[in-house]
């Protein structure tokens, strides 16, 4: 297929991609599907870190209550994406893929604590890092722990897999009249609220010049494709 257009990206899942067709939780064979795809990313030479979200489980804004906090909930989400990792992990190892899952969170007894040195050398010598617990913080979204965590360990392209096939103007499956973007900038997509991913992502990703790729992750073969340059789903940049 030629050459490699990244050798190093960030792949952000949402946790409803951990699903399936189930109305919630995890689905095995979903997510065996999924490490199956991020396997062979590893095989053609790709370092590979993640990011998944936990919407599967639980979003911490959602159940914020009188009697709940925000910053309470947001701290079960994050919980959630770690629940996610850790499927995710065993998912790859039982490909015979090496992975590490580094928590914002120190939670040492399941997994490792982050830190971007370590995960720059988990990437040099081949493994998937699974980046969970958010950024650590509440109120931020893990839309914005994955423009972080990718700025941190200098990857070429962050890659949001979603359930559509790119960025439109307004919900492809309740307007039909939708107009799709194969090409937009970060600021177009702010001023837009196009709802590609949070503000703060956005801005993250624009200031420090991380292009962005809004893709269909059930789409097979759509991240490798991006891989080696192909023009699939939206680019932002």
């Amino acid at each position: 297929m030629g050459e490699l257009a990244y050798k190093r990206i960030l792949l952000k899942l949402s946790g409803e991609a951990m699903m399936g067709d189930s109305a919630g939780g995890i689905d095995g064979a979903t997510v065996l599907r999924l490490a199956e795809e991020v396997k062979e990313l590893c095989d053609l030479g790709v370092q590979v870190g993640l990011v998944i979200g936990g919407g599967n489980i639980l979003r911490g804004s959602e159940v914020a209550s009188d009697v709940l906090g925000r910053v309470t909930s947001d701290h079960m989400g994050m919980l959630a994406t770690v629940i996610n990792a850790l499927a995710m992990q065993d998912s790859l190892e039982s490909l015979g893929q090496a992975v590490r899952v580094m928590s914002a969170l120190q939670i040492n007894q399941v997994c490792e604590d982050f830190k971007r040195r370590r995960a720059i050398r988990h990437f040099e010598k081949g493994r998937v890092v699974i980046f969970a617990a958010g950024t650590g913080n509440p109120f931020f979204t893990t839309d914005s722990a994955a423009s972080l965590r990718g700025i941190e360990v200098d990857a070429e392209l962050l890659i949001k897999a979603t359930k559509v096939d790119g960025i439109y103007s307004d919900d492809p499956k309740k307007n039909p009249d939708a107009e799709f973007y194969s090409r937009i900038s970060f600021d177009e997509a702010i001023d837009k609220r196009l709802n590609v991913m949070d503000a703060t992502a956005l801005v993250l990703c624009r200031d420090h010049k991380l292009p962005l790729r809004v893709v269909n992750i059930f789409d097979k073969g759509a991240v490798k494709r991006v891989i080696f340059g192909e023009n699939v789903g939206t680019l932002v940049q």
